[in-house]
């Protein structure tokens, strides 16, 4: 599983949700659109304070961004990331 392009697609319909365009909700998150232009692609990964001002500027719990990705911890073997339910 990809966890940058799962967040991306999360962030992509919460920001449509909230009826903003990427310029919108840049200025509202003080992010350069092309950021959430490359977030929303999955090219980047986002630091936690980019997580909390997207969250903020929508108007969302920060955990709607991380919907569907789910960390299973490793036992004798390392741990991963999976899709989870959406």
């Amino acid at each position: 599983m990809n966890v940058a392009e799962q967040f991306g697609d999360n962030l992509r319909r919460q920001r449509k949700l909230a009826d903003l365009s990427q310029d919108e909700l840049a200025l509202r998150a003080s992010l350069h659109r092309t950021e959430v232009s490359q977030l929303e692609r999955g090219l980047r990964h986002a630091r936690v304070d980019t997580v909390a001002k997207l969250a903020g500027a929508i108007e969302i719990d920060p955990g709607k961004l991380f919907e569907g990705i789910t960390w299973e911890p490793g036992d004798l073997r390392r741990g991963r990331f999976q899709r989870g339910p959406s």
